[in-house]
């Protein structure tokens, strides 16, 4: 998904009044400030509670749904082939959320703090952490996408990484 797309998306989804933040390769890059790579997707955490708001305003921009395993996760796909990765997630009073996981009784945690912002094409955009991408591209083996994005959290960031 090139940067024109992911920007078009997060302003359907504002003017749909729809929390979004984005995770992932162009969550990374955002961080980072600059596009590093190529994109497959665009993977957006939401609240779960609007999730009704982002898929009209997904569904009036030509997406259907492609792939269906809420509560985890669920995909769309534009007829141009863009896709969108959707993590839904329970947003708590104190700005912390989780989302269901494989293992329901390991939901993933994500601490009110994760919650940012990254710039892409010098526009402020909602994204995770670095800190939570981290923790998030940990446990698996990593493929060369992974080895270049914590790559590039370390040289931005300075931090460690688990790859």
């Amino acid at each position: 998904m090139k940067a024109d797309a992911v920007l078009f998306v997060l302003n359907l989804l504002r003017q749909a009044k729809a929390d979004v933040w984005i995770g992932g390769g162009w969550g990374i890059d955002a961080l980072v400030g600059e596009q590093t790579r190529d994109h497959r997707d665009l993977d957006l955490m939401h609240r779960q509670d609007q999730e009704t708001a982002v898929l009209e305003a997904l569904h009036e921009a030509g997406f259907v749904e492609t792939l269906n395993w809420r509560p985890i996760r669920f995909v769309l796909t534009a007829p141009d082939g863009r896709e969108i990765d959707l993590h839904p997630l329970i947003v708590a009073d104190d700005g912390s959320a989780v989302q269901a996981s494989p293992a329901p009784e390991r939901p993933f945690i994500y601490p009110s703090s994760c919650f940012v912002t990254g710039t892409i094409h010098g526009t402020s955009v909602p994204c995770l952490s670095a800190e939570q991408q981290v923790s998030f591209h940990q446990g698996y083996e990593p493929s060369e996408r992974d080895l270049h994005d914590m790559a590039h959290l370390r040289r931005v960031f300075g931090i460690t990484t688990h790859f």
